[in-house]
């Protein structure tokens, strides 16, 4: 077992000097170790288990910003694991990792599926490298970890579906363009989503889920070595152009007026300013997601998105 450092303190790379690399806690064959690391140079750092169990104890230790786990390297006995981590650390992304096609690796990702795993990455096509490179070169986890704190302190007292809702809305932003893949993620339909919100008094979801967007930009763009285009694609934008609208219709500036007026503690305060201070008096009555169905204090709606066995595949 071994802490292994992709790139040295002198890489080039402009955005890790402005910011530390992300820590990947690993599963990995001996094989592919060597391959992740080449793809991933210079991006993250892993960190290196030789089981599910022993993962689970580097998230617990030390800060980890996602989780990379073969397929190859599932043991069934330790794939109740994967559903241990995914629930107690759902701010933590897991990915599955494919290097290669069988009948061992198929059933191996149905099941995690069934255990609330999420995120697979297919590196068998050329594409794939590149997927995983953004997918755990720049996670979410902090940035997410930047907003949720105080969000969720303005909420506290809310029910538990309420922060349920804004966790997987900050989480879910970077990767999830639509109020409809929000809601898939969720369980709930978007014209339910949309009705409650209406009923409470509140901006659409949509508008939530824009504004999150923009906060996450805000926060990728603190990286000086970080172009718009970069951002843009980590955000799932179709283009630079396309992320330039949306700025645009969101505030009336240009993207890079964005980055200049708009540091990331200035859009987060204007955030909280708009969309959380103003329905305190909301929030503690306000159900997204269920209306009072609750089981030892965990959302229904919630513990059905962890276990069902549906999967994104990534390229």
């Amino acid at each position: 077992m071994s802490d292994s450092p992709v790139a040295s303190p002198g890489s080039p790379a402009t955005a890790a000097a402005v910011e530390p690399r992300p820590t990947i806690a690993a599963v990995l064959l001996p094989a592919e170790r060597a391959r992740v690391e080449a793809a991933g140079h210079g991006c993250f750092t892993l960190v290196h288990r030789d089981s599910l169990p022993d993962a689970v104890r580097v998230v617990r230790e030390r800060s980890v910003d996602a989780v990379l786990v073969s397929v190859h390297r599932c043991p069934p006995e330790q794939l109740q694991t994967v559903g241990r981590l995914v629930r107690e650390f759902p701010g933590i992304p897991t990915v599955a990792l494919v290097t290669a096609h069988d009948a061992s690796a198929s059933e191996t990702l149905l099941q995690l599926g069934a255990s609330g795993l999420r995120q697979v990455v297919d590196v068998t096509a050329p594409a794939g490298w590149q997927r995983l490179r953004q997918l755990v070169g720049t996670p979410a986890t902090r940035g997410a970890a930047r907003i949720q704190g105080p969000v969720l302190t303005l909420v506290a007292g809310s029910p538990p579906d309420t922060r349920l809702f804004f966790e997987a809305l900050i989480r879910l932003a970077p990767e999830t363009p639509t109020v409809r893949g929000l809601c898939r993620e969720l369980r709930v339909r978007p014209s339910t989503l949309m009705s409650r919100f209406v009923r409470a008094g509140l901006p659409s979801p949509k508008s939530f889920l824009a504004a999150v967007r923009l906060l996450h930009a805000a926060h990728l763009l603190e990286a000086s070595g970080r172009s718009i285009a970069d951002v843009a694609y980590r955000l799932e934008f179709s283009s630079p152009q396309s992320f330039g609208r949306h700025v645009r219709a969101m505030l009336g500036i240009t993207s890079l007026e964005f980055r200049r007026r708009y540091p990331f503690p200035v859009a987060l305060e204007r955030f909280l300013e708009l969309l959380i201070a103003p329905y305190r008096d909301v929030w503690p009555a306000f159900h997204p997601l269920v209306t009072g169905h609750w089981d030892s204090g965990h959302c229904v709606v919630g513990q059905a998105a962890r276990e069902r066995g549906g999967l994104r595949t990534e390229d």
